[in-house]
């Protein structure tokens, strides 16, 4: 009976040994289980507006062309919308980015230069738009 038992236990030993060794190769070939990660909402970012800049910064369309008038360029792109306003003293660039998802566009930024690419400052580039 020992006889029988003993290569009968080695047996076993073996083809588990084999079977782990096996489960081991596979683990190592299967990729990692996706890491599920949720997305943080971060908060509305706030705009800074420089001083001279609070009668356009946060405006919308609609508040633009009641102060400048009809814009020279109206330029529609994927995310926002550039206006250009042009005036004697200066050209001004106003850029509108929804709010929100869906939300009105509204200024964020401005740029201001003489016709020949001349930096100007923004302030007096609106202040003098406003006046004409």
């Amino acid at each position: 009976m020992i006889k029988i038992a003993i290569p009968l236990t080695l047996g076993t030993l073996l083809l588990a040994g084999s079977v782990s060794a096996q489960e081991a190769r596979r683990a190592a070939e299967r990729p990692p289980a996706p890491v599920e990660r949720t997305a943080v909402s971060l908060p509305a970012r706030p705009i800074v507006v420089a001083r001279g800049l609070e009668s356009v910064i946060g405006k919308d369309i609609s508040a633009l062309k009641r102060q400048f008038g009809e814009p020279r360029l109206d330029v529609v792109e994927v995310y926002g919308r550039k206006l250009q306003f042009v005036g004697k003293p200066c050209i001004l660039d106003a850029f509108l980015y929804p709010e929100s998802k869906g939300g009105r566009e509204v200024v964020t930024y401005v740029d201001a230069r003489r016709s020949d690419g001349t930096a100007v400052d923004r302030a007096a580039c609106i202040e003098a738009l406003q006046r004409r």
